[in-house]
C-alpha cells in the first residue's frame, strides 16, 4: 500500500512518519495508483514504489485536473478525492510512503 500523510510544505521529510508525529491522511493500492496515472490524476514522476510529496500547489493543481475532467464520481478518484480533501482542509501537502 501507498499511505499518505499530511505534511506542511516546509517540513523536511521525516524517515519515519509516526516517529514524526504525521497524520495519516489514507492510502492507495497499487491498482488504483496505477489507474490514476493512466487517467493522467497523478504524474507519471511519480512511482508507486518510492516515497514522494505532493505540495499545497500540487495538490489544488489535480483537484482542478478531476474538475475539468469531471471524473468525480469515478471511483478510484473517490478514494483520492478523500486524501487530498483532508490536506486542503488543513492547507497542507501529502507525503507518501510506500510499504
Amino acid at each position: 500500500m501507498l499511505d499518505f500523510y499530511i505534511i506542511d510544505d516546509k517540513q523536511i521529510k521525516p524517515d519515519f512518519p509516526e516517529k514524526a508525529g504525521l497524520v495519516f491522511a489514507g492510502q492507495l493500492d497499487e491498482k488504483t495508483f496505477s489507474n490514476l496515472r493512466q487517467k493522467g490524476i497523478i504524474a507519471r514522476r511519480f512511482d508507486y514504489y518510492t516515497d514522494f510529496r505532493l505540495d499545497t500547489a500540487l495538490i489544488k493543481q489535480i483537484q482542478q485536473i478531476i474538475l475539468n475532467k469531471e471524473l468525480q464520481i469515478d471511483t478510484d478518484i473517490k478514494s483520492f478525492i478523500q486524501i487530498l480533501d483532508i490536506a486542503s482542509n488543513k492547507q497542507s501537502g501529502l507525503i507518501a510512503y510506500s510499504d
